[in-house]
């Protein structure tokens, strides 16, 4: 697969929950019915060990059985579908996660920043240029709030200019600072080489239809998909909504009715991002519907303070009443019984 050609064609592709038991053990069974369910749900790709999955993966010898299990069942699907695998820690540590992902055939890299959190600039860019030597490299620009850190233009700048990088993806749930992002690349003269996509799950549907540019006589750019928690649930309902956003971009006008729709996402990320508890159940809330679907068997993250917040499980309920159009119980409770089964077996 040429990487960077299918992520600029535009894909939806969900960052992958982690599936345990009660008792904190990977269930394999539901991590497997999972990456089926994005497959079949028309998704392009999935991205593996990133936030949604648990950063604590990385540190408690799940990171490669978990890789490993979505390469397996990509291997099905019968189509071009893009495996991205999360890589974070120190050059060392991010360099290692990257061979071991490039050794089970993913395509692509998201390298998160946060364990360089008082790296200097250089320090921060030699460490991206080690891990695109490895892999294809997407730059992660993760909102502080759950672990990233502020990174200015003239990082973005200085990134865009690594040969190996073919995407980033702009999640600082901040309108300025991804604005930052866009005009770097704008300016770094790759615009049509490197792929943008949203991580903004406050903004998804904006994102995608709004073009922008920074001069009178300049380039116009857009994100050309996603790679985003809220599209590790209700994922059918969300590609039907990312194909009617690339028709609306492609025809120039934006029409009121997927404006309002745009608003209505906006709010049922709300409740199952925990904005009210400062996303605290970001994590929880997307594990809550998965359940709540019958895709996995426990709620039970990692870490003991992944839960959700007071209220949140009446939020998101409130949102799956009010919003039908965004939710795809009906599609997951018609194939769930079939995903659910036992991988296969070699031979």
């Amino acid at each position: 697969m040429n990487i960077g050609s299918f992520l600029r064609h535009g894909q939806v592709i969900p960052a992958h929950p982690l599936a345990l038991d009660d008792h904190g053990v990977l269930d394999t069974r539901s991590q497997r019915a999972l990456t089926r369910y994005y497959i079949e749900a028309g998704a392009g790709g999935v991205a593996v060990g990133v936030h949604t999955t648990q950063f604590e993966i990385h540190g408690n010898g799940m990171l490669a059985p978990v890789l490993a299990m979505a390469a397996d069942e990509a291997t099905g699907a019968g189509r071009g579908f893009a495996l991205v695998s999360g890589a974070v820690g120190r050059t060392e540590q991010a360099v290692r996660e990257a061979e071991l992902a490039r050794d089970l055939g993913y395509h692509a890299v998201l390298l998160s920043l946060g364990a360089m959190r008082e790296a200097s600039h250089e320090e921060l860019l030699a460490h991206c240029r080690a891990v695109a030597e490895v892999l294809p490299l997407i730059g992660f620009y993760l909102q502080p709030a759950v672990g990233g850190r502020v990174l200015p233009y003239a990082f973005w700048r200085d990134f865009f200019a690594i040969d190996n990088v073919v995407a980033v993806k702009a999640a600082p749930f901040h309108r300025y600072w991804s604005l930052d992002v866009m005009r770097a690349l704008v300016d770094s003269g790759r615009a049509k080489e490197i792929a943008l996509y949203t991580g903004n799950d406050d903004h998804i549907l904006l994102d995608l239809v709004l073009p922008t540019r920074f001069t009178p006589e300049g380039e116009t750019v857009c994100f050309s998909g996603g790679l985003l928690g809220q599209w590790a649930v209700w994922t059918k309902a969300a590609v039907a909504l990312f194909e009617e956003a690339r028709l609306h971009r492609q025809a120039g006008s934006v029409p009121a009715e997927f404006l309002l729709k745009a608003q209505q996402l906006t709010d049922a990320n709300s409740a199952v991002f925990d904005v009210a508890g400062d996303f605290k159940g970001c994590v929880a809330g997307i594990q809550y519907v998965l359940r709540q679907q019958g895709l996995i068997s426990s709620m039970r993250c990692v870490s003991d303070h992944e839960v959700l917040s007071p209220g949140q499980a009446d939020e998101i309920e409130r949102v799956r009443r009010a919003y039908p159009h965004l939710i795809d119980d009906a599609f997951v409770a018609a194939n769930r019984a079939r995903w659910l089964e036992p991988a296969r077996k070699a031979g």
